[in-house]
């Protein structure tokens, strides 16, 4: 019998000292469990996204010091790992990845060959593959597939990769063995989680095996038995259940590499701070959460009364820190401070307009007491904003925008509201994100304009706009897509929101052309410059802002058949 260990453990980026000892303690429990291959993930010892630190020639020759480390520890297993990343540089080593056996390293040269291993004195043929891209490129025969990863979670990728991985099984007629790492990586401005879900399929592309998502885990199958097990039934897990499970390991874990333990959040009586809070609250525990109110003369008894309700049902430190007095204090001194223009000796009083009013409540809040909060605290502060909202730039630079994490940033605001109810049915099973707080409509409640008492809120109609844009950006839809959809009587279709909703919302094409060109203007203008400056955001999907989609600001464009359309369309409807 051939005894395989699937390793799927933890990776620290840039750590190959924390690395390399993990593997070495998976390596010892494999050999006490009998294995005779042990296969790890893909950049094992380097992590995969570890910046600038690749190109550093004293980090690769660390890195070869731990590879050197794995070799040693090959007496009575065959090592089955990938080598660090740009090792080659540094190394003159070339080979895709490392095989390791006897106290010797193996040389491989290509990525998509079959190579011969003689184990147990019995010769065996084994494809080795690290890109899906790949797979159907390996060298035939082979008596078996590994598939070693470092693939983020995504809620687009698991249906795809199990779809890849079966049906190359069952093509192959041979047995596919998928290792992927846990964890967290970060790009800088993109926190990405690792779920591992490591598994083994059989010649049927029937999965007979699988580590649970989300934890180290070693497990074991023999070669020769994997035909012979049992295929796993396994109930499917919801999407907002996935949503939840990646959003908390990332807030744990991302802050734990940065050494934070404790968080300070804004809450306002909305939905999107309601379930930061009760995300943070879980994984932090409530006493190293502090929820703060900080209303002004716009903030209605309503929603200050849902801030206190939320922060008794998660038990939290809360405080009320009004910033009425501060706003009128800072527009007192804005207008009546002079403004000099000392070249022509002359004297000019600025006037701050409401909307720079209402601005300036946010950066009261963020800049000056969520920051001093947090340091007072001995923690961070959180951003609130969901994607919609960070699609179109619909928040305040330096204000609401900013953050140490931002942990909602990659979802809708439907699946916002979607995560508030799961967080009260299935993780809390009692009501801690109070119903009113679900209920009341969306406001940021800066202007007698934005009156939740009076229904008035957001100027985002969510039900609409959270599809609109969500074509932007998962669809590259251009405005000539929208209006060429909208002609045809096939937007909602196409975008996927609830029909006769642009009916309901538009009572004319040139109202709906004004409202698609607002957003347009807003997602490919001031919004990038946004997005550019906001915190790292824990992505859950292939389209999240920051590294899955690197922006430039080249200003707002409309095609020219976007132009002939629009101008047909309004001559149409006179």
């Amino acid at each position: 019998m051939l005894k395989i260990a699937l390793a799927q453990i933890e990776i620290k980026p840039g750590h190959p000292d924390i690395n390399a000892a993990k593997m070495l303690q998976f390596i010892d429990k494999a050999k006490k469990n009998n294995a005779d291959i042990i296969i790890f993930p893909h950049l094992a010892i380097s992590g995969s996204m570890i910046g600038d630190t690749e190109f550093q020639s004293a980090f690769n020759n660390d890195c070869f010091s731990y590879v050197k480390d794995i070799v040693k520890a090959s007496s009575g297993i065959m090592i089955l790992f990938d080598r660090p990343r740009s090792i080659e540089k540094d190394s003159g080593i070339c080979s895709p990845y490392f095989v390791a056996q006897a106290g010797e390293m193996i040389k491989c040269d290509s990525i998509s060959s079959t190579y011969s291993f003689n184990i147990k004195g019995k010769e065996y043929h084994i494809a080795y593959v690290c890109d899906e891209e790949n797979i159907d490129h390996i060298k035939k025969p082979y008596d078996i597939c590994i598939f070693a990863a470092s693939y983020p979670f995504a809620l687009e990728l698991e249906d795809n990769f199990e779809e890849i991985f079966s049906k190359h099984a069952r093509d192959s007629n041979c047995p596919l063995i998928y290792v992927n790492c846990v964890g967290v990586q970060n790009s800088g401005k993109t926190i990405y989680t690792y779920d591992g879900s490591s598994r083994v399929y059989n010649t049927k592309g029937e999965v007979v095996a699988r580590a649970k998502s989300f934890e180290e885990s070693l497990i074991f199958v023999d070669y020769e038995e994997i035909d012979s097990m049992p295929p796993i039934v396994e109930e499917k897990t919801s999407e907002i259940a996935q949503i939840y499970d990646a959003l908390t390991y990332g807030i744990k874990k991302f802050l734990k590499h940065i050494g934070m333990k404790k968080i300070v959040i804004g809450i306002s009586g909305g939905i999107d701070s309601a379930v930061d809070a009760a995300l943070y609250t879980k994984v932090l525990g409530n006493e190293n959460v502090l929820l703060v109110n900080m209303p002004s003369v716009f903030n209605s008894a309503t929603t200050r009364g849902l801030s206190e309700e939320l922060a008794k049902n998660l038990g939290c430190n809360y405080m009320v820190v009004p910033i009425q007095e501060s706003v009128d204090h800072t527009v007192s001194q804005l207008e009546l401070i002079p403004m000099n223009y000392l070249e022509k000796n002359l004297t000019k009083q600025l006037e701050v307009t409401p909307f720079a009013r209402e601005n300036l409540q946010a950066r009261d809040r963020s800049a000056r007491i969520l920051a001093t909060l947090a340091a007072v605290f001995g923690g961070g502060f959180t951003c609130n904003a969901n994607k919609a909202e960070t699609t179109v730039g619909y928040a305040t630079m330096y204000g609401d925008s900013a953050g140490v994490i931002s942990a909602l940033a990659d979802l809708w605001k439907y699946q916002v509201y979607e995560l508030a109810h799961y967080i009260n049915d299935e993780i809390y099973k009692r009501e801690v994100i109070p119903q009113g707080i679900i209920d009341i409509v969306p406001s940021a409640e800066l202007s007698n304009a934005q009156n939740v008492d009076e229904g008035k809120g957001d100027p985002l109609k969510y039900p609409y706009h959270d599809f609109l844009f969500k074509s932007f950006v998962e669809r590259n839809a251009n405005p000539e897509d929208i209006l060429i959809w909208y002609e045809e009587g096939t937007l909602e279709e196409n975008i996927g929101c609830e029909k006769g909703l642009v009916k309901k919302y538009f009572s004319s094409t040139k109202e709906f052309i004004e409202d698609l060109e607002r957003w347009w203007r807003q997602f490919t203008g001031i919004a990038i410059a946004k997005r550019i400056q906001a915190p790292p955001l824990i992505a859950v999907t292939i389209h999240a802002f920051g590294s899955d989609r690197p922006e430039s600001q080249n200003g707002i464009y409309f095609t020219r058949a976007y132009r002939i359309l629009k101008n047909k369309l309004l001559s149409e409807s006179n």
